[in-house]
């Protein structure tokens, strides 16, 4: 279960580091004016709907490490339940 996890992290830390290439390619605002674009950032990235919402500036360093501590508790969270499930049958 802890491999999984891990590999839960690991994809919201990949998943951060997506956006991150993205905004240095393309101009930042290219990615907010688009209303398909930022809610897809906004999903996938936690800190990011937090920040706009509240109006805080974040590092990227934050970025990452909050992102992959999201998705290990998503991870986790999902990998418990798959337990019960299969302990269950």
């Amino acid at each position: 279960m802890k491999y999984r996890i891990a590999i839960w992290a690991t994809a919201g830390f990949f998943v951060a580091v997506w956006w991150a290439i993205l905004a240095v390619i393309v101009e930042p605002g290219v990615i907010t004016s688009n209303p398909v674009v930022w809610t897809l950032a906004r999903l996938t990235c936690p800190l990011v709907f937090a920040s706009v919402y509240f109006h805080f500036g974040v590092g990227l360093y934050w970025v990452l490490a909050s992102n992959a501590l999201v998705y290990a508790l998503v991870g986790w969270t999902v990998e418990a339940f798959r337990r019960e499930l299969s302990h269950a049958r």
